[in-house]
């Protein structure tokens, strides 16, 4: 049973790892379950015997991609809260995770920012549901914030949740297309510092 299971959840990543990269390279229309077979090196009808349907697997992998997202992002908040580091820190350790995780799944993330902006897509509910999942993460590190009094009870959290996943995800983007050349600790800095400025209230 147990073997079973770890094959299926074997076959489940290749095919989300062939269809995030597909789609990301030619978008979802041009892109076949064929196709996706192929990448993935297994025959077209593993692909349905997984997924009811191209639409049905690329909703479950906006689900699978952000929830790896929402719990790396998790981890590294309780790992610094663990060791006694304030929220603040614990938002820039996120700030980091998010970094890291996009630099390790970039297709993933140009595909996840590109059908935010689609709102026509029969999986826009689905989109909608995994990224509030990724933000009450945050959400969650800025109300315990709050209540420690280490950030204003004035601050609007929600919004600030999203500005903060929002500037993740566009700078990483803008640093892995634009600013190849610089590293991922100069850029985890510079957001470091806009979090420190204007978050957390303290000088850079």
């Amino acid at each position: 049973m147990d073997s079973s299971h770890s094959r299926r959840d074997a076959t489940r990543r290749k095919l989300f790892e062939a269809a995030v990269t597909l789609i990301a390279e030619q978008g979802f229309s041009s892109t076949t379950v064929d196709e996706i077979a192929e990448r993935a090196g297994v025959a077209k009808g593993t692909v349905y015997y997984n997924f009811a349907s191209k639409n049905v697997l690329f909703e479950e992998l906006l689900r699978h991609g952000i929830e790896l997202l929402a719990t790396s992002l998790q981890t590294a908040a309780d790992e610094v809260t663990g060791r006694g580091g304030s929220r603040i820190d614990a938002l820039d350790a996120m700030i980091r995770a998010g970094l890291d995780f996009i630099s390790r799944y970039p297709a993933l993330t140009q595909l996840y920012v590109a059908e935010l902006w689609r709102t026509n897509r029969a999986w826009q509910s689905t989109l909608m549901v995994v990224r509030e999942r990724a933000i009450t993460v945050v959400e969650n590190v800025l109300r315990e914030a709050v209540a420690r009094e280490e950030l204003s009870a004035e601050i609007d959290i929600p919004l600030t949740a999203s500005a903060l996943f929002g500037m993740v995800l566009v700078a990483a983007l803008d640093w892995q297309s634009y600013q190849p050349d610089r590293s991922i600790d100069e850029v985890h800095a510079a957001l470091s510092r806009l979090l420190q400025g204007r978050v957390g209230g303290r000088n850079a």
